[in-house]
């Protein structure tokens, strides 16, 4: 018996050790960095029985099949090239090369006759949110990475529930572990009301269900394809301070009119497209429409993710970095910069740039918390200077 037991344990890590080869392979032809290629395939080869189940649960880094499917299936009358060739007539003419990269980097053009309003706080953002909710003619397209049943998110139910009875059609994606204390309550009563409200994620069988690296960030709201309200305020009560362990707490928002909604319309449709399996929404307003207010503000949607052919994200950060000639005022729960980022930031510190940073004076992910200061020194060496939030309008150095 004792000797068949040694030959399956022999046969079992014979298989894990060749698993781990095969994955450092894979490990090295997609891994999107250098760095990342090379600790994940020699971890695989040396230590295969941890790092193997990790490395598929959180180590791949593409995840194309929802924006691929999305732009094959796209509306049954329009496609996506059409639908954004509508827009080209509110671009920019011979925009410089800051705003042809952006553009580049969003396949979208940099438009001029938008307004762009600054929403400095949860307050002003669920204010302007639930005004705009409140003006709603046709439709209402939301997504956000975190709902709470509080009270923030139940009066945000209660006043979409109110739209859908008087006929406005309402569409809701979130993602289902930022969201995972949801109550099933919360979500059947809004699909009871008529609100089609899907949650996000990565595959709906097999092992991409694993890969939980793969979230939806996301903060949407479009009203009638004329508003759009992007930013990093998701709904619950912590975004309006009223935690008492983390105190005050800023999360900036944009309230956006004019033809950039329908760069973040496109982005909403594409996430829907695929939490719904293959849906599109059956009300919508593919016409782009200058502001209201006849501004002209020059306005670009960058919707990066892993669905990108290269890190749109990074790319977005180095070319916005690269090219600031006075200042850099930078605002992040977490500041773990990867090696670019920083490296970016302490050569444009040299240069002359000003650069100030904001953290948290209290912390919601405390290993997050830590790892930032491992980055602190080396970035006030250069002279970034470094600020811990406290409360509106007073910071910490």
């Amino acid at each position: 018996m004792w000797q068949a037991i040694n030959w399956t344990l022999a046969l079992v890590a014979a298989l894990l050790h060749l698993g781990g080869i095969v994955s450092a392979i894979h490990a090295i032809w997609n891994c999107r960095t250098s760095a990342s290629a090379i600790a994940w395939s020699l971890t695989l080869v040396l230590f295969p029985y941890l790092t193997l189940p990790a490395y598929w649960i959180i180590g791949t880094y593409k995840f194309s099949g929802y924006q691929r499917k999305f732009r094959e299936g796209a509306f049954d009358k329009t496609s996506v090239a059409e639908y954004i060739k509508r827009v080209t007539q509110f671009s920019v003419p011979n925009p410089s090369p800051l705003e042809l990269g952006f553009q580049t980097l969003a396949d979208f053009p940099v438009t001029g006759s938008n307004r762009v309003e600054l929403l400095i706080d949860g307050e002003q953002s669920f204010a302007a949110l639930f005004e705009s909710i409140e003006q709603a003619q046709k439709y209402i397209l939301l997504e956000y990475f975190l709902i709470a049943d509080d009270d923030i998110g139940r009066a945000l139910k209660d006043r979409l529930i109110a739209k859908a009875r008087q006929g406005i059609a309402c569409y809701f994606v979130y993602d289902e572990l930022g969201s995972l204390g949801l109550p099933y309550a919360y979500l059947n009563e809004l699909r009871k009301a008529g609100i089609k409200i899907f949650p996000f994620y990565p595959a709906r069988v097999g092992a991409g269900r694993l890969q939980f690296n793969f979230r939806n960030h996301r903060k949407i709201a479009v009203i009638d394809g004329r508003i759009a309200l992007v930013g990093g305020v998701n709904v619950h009560d912590d975004s309006l301070g009223k935690n008492p362990f983390y105190g005050a707490w800023r999360d900036t928002h944009l309230r956006i009119e004019g033809p950039s909604v329908e760069g973040i319309q496109l982005a909403f449709l594409a996430d829907y497209y695929w939490a719904s399996n293959g849906q599109i929404p059956e009300v919508l307003d593919l016409t782009p429409h200058p502001a209201r207010s006849g501004e002209d503000t020059k306005a670009l949607y960058v919707a990066s993710g892993p669905a990108d052919k290269n890190d749109g994200g990074t790319l977005f950060f180095l070319h916005s970095i690269n090219s600031a000639q006075y200042r850099i005022w930078l605002a992040t729960p977490y500041f773990v910069p990867i090696p670019s980022v920083l490296d970016a930031l302490k050569a444009a510190a040299l240069r002359g740039v000003e650069i100030k940073v904001m953290i948290p004076l209290r912390w919601d992910l405390f290993i997050m918390y830590l790892a930032a200061y491992s980055y602190l020194p080396e970035a006030a060496a250069c002279g970034i200077e470094i600020h811990r939030y406290q409360e509106i309008g007073r910071a910490h150095v």
